[in-house]
């Protein structure tokens, strides 16, 4: 039952995608060029998905498990560190270079867009390649 639900959630978040026009690159180049024909109409959505996201965090905060019955796994660090500043650069980068974040690249990869799938092919390799490093950077070291 959890995954059916699953699966009706994620096609819905889909389909929202779809309708709000953030799986259209040139949509999101557009909303990202601000000095030149400038299209806010995507703060609209960024804004009404702000607004649904705080009050569901709200909501999220006061239970202890989700409305299936799991449990919530929240944020609990408040701390800005190097590692989450480089993570939202890179982010941003690559949206305004490509005009899709992860959630659109899926949507446009499974309607057949070809420049989605490279870009969804890029991000699970960027993916991998991070796992790697950060096993790497983070193991713990033998005393000889």
């Amino acid at each position: 039952m959890h995954r059916i639900t699953e699966f009706f959630v994620g096609l819905l978040f889909g389909l929202g995608l779809l309708l709000s026009g953030m799986t259209d690159p040139a949509k999101v180049l557009g909303f990202l060029d601000l000095f030149g024909t400038w299209d806010p109409s995507l703060a609209f959505v960024m804004g009404g998905a702000i607004a649904v996201g705080f009050f569901a965090f709200a909501l999220a905060r006061q239970r202890t498990t989700s409305f299936l019955g799991g449990a919530l796994h929240l944020p609990k660090s408040t701390q800005i560190d190097k590692r989450l500043v480089l993570g939202g650069l890179t982010f941003g980068a690559g949206w305004g270079l490509a005009g899709f974040c992860p959630g659109p690249g899926i949507v446009s990869m499974a309607s057949g867009e070809v420049k989605a799938a490279v870009f969804v092919a890029a991000m699970v390799v960027g993916m991998a390649l991070y796992e790697v490093a950060d096993r790497v950077l983070h193991r713990p070291q033998v005393a000889h």
